[in-house]
């Protein structure tokens, strides 16, 4: 039998600790907890339920006299809150489910970059962007428009700003959530020379014309894809995203040094 010289006893060594396979921050799980809990509507009388889509929904025809003289719920503080609270209405569980689906990556991202007050306010103001580009393409229309997807689009736009960018969420190379989301952004003018970022833009743009020119509709529902407040949105994103973001820009020859580099790496 072989001896060996004695040694102290040494703890086992630690477990890595086990990281989440999702893992969302605080805002943007407010925010979904908020659309769901004001889903709740569904379960109100029909009357109740059909008064709540009026008083909260945006409706262009409230903003226009020149035709049928039509009173609705709300009154004249309804042509100011509707140009936000229609984004957190939706038709049914399909419709929060397709945009909670795109939030997951996309707004996951823009939250962590931002922080809770900065993508509140973010989400607001794409939220009216896609409600006046609506309201500018369907001036006399009396049904209610609903959803965060011109909001949803606002932040797929913003974060292109630095999703490409080495190290972010989308890139081949990429840290954790918090690094992958506080990576210098794209000059509007260095993203638009971006190829990816260009495919982006011509998919995206793409996808919603088709919704537009078909008149295809969400989860087999009657109502139409308000598309053209999904390009609101998505213009006031990619727009006013420098406006919001906190993270120093890097220069633009240090983002072609550090695209020519991940090029390579492909």
């Amino acid at each position: 039998m072989d001896s060996h010289p004695e040694s102290p006893l040494e703890p086992p060594p630690e477990a890595p600790p086990r990281e989440p396979i999702l893992t969302l921050p605080a805002a943007l799980i407010a925010y979904i907890l908020l659309i769901a809990a004001i889903h709740l509507r569904v379960l109100l009388p029909p009357e109740m339920e059909n008064w709540t889509i009026d008083v909260f929904g945006f409706i262009p025809k409230r903003y226009d006299t020149t035709l049928l003289d039509i009173t609705f719920p709300g009154g004249e503080g309804a042509k100011v809150w509707t140009f936000v609270t229609y984004s957190l209405l939706h038709a049914n569980l399909t419709h929060i489910g397709f945009n909670v689906l795109w939030l997951l990556p996309f707004g996951s991202a823009l939250a962590r970059r931002f922080g809770a007050v900065r993508f509140f306010v973010f989400m607001a103001v794409t939220a009216a962007a896609g409600a006046l580009a609506h309201l500018l393409t369907h001036e006399h229309a009396i049904a209610p428009m609903i959803g965060a997807s011109a909001s949803v689009s606002g932040t797929m736009a913003a974060a292109i700003r630095f999703a490409f960018v080495k190290g972010s969420f989308l890139s081949f190379s990429r840290g954790d959530a918090e690094a992958a989301a506080k990576v210098s952004a794209l000059s509007l003018w260095r993203a638009l020379r971006d190829g990816r970022v260009l495919a982006f833009l011509a998919i995206w743009f793409g996808v919603n014309i088709l919704f537009g020119a078909t008149s295809l509709s969400l989860g087999g529902e009657e109502a139409s894809v308000a598309w053209q407040a999904h390009i609101g949105g998505f213009l006031a994103g990619l727009l006013l995203f420098s406006l919001f973001d906190p993270i120093p820009r890097a220069r633009d020859d240090a983002a072609d040094a550090s695209s020519a580099d991940q090029s390579r790496r492909v």
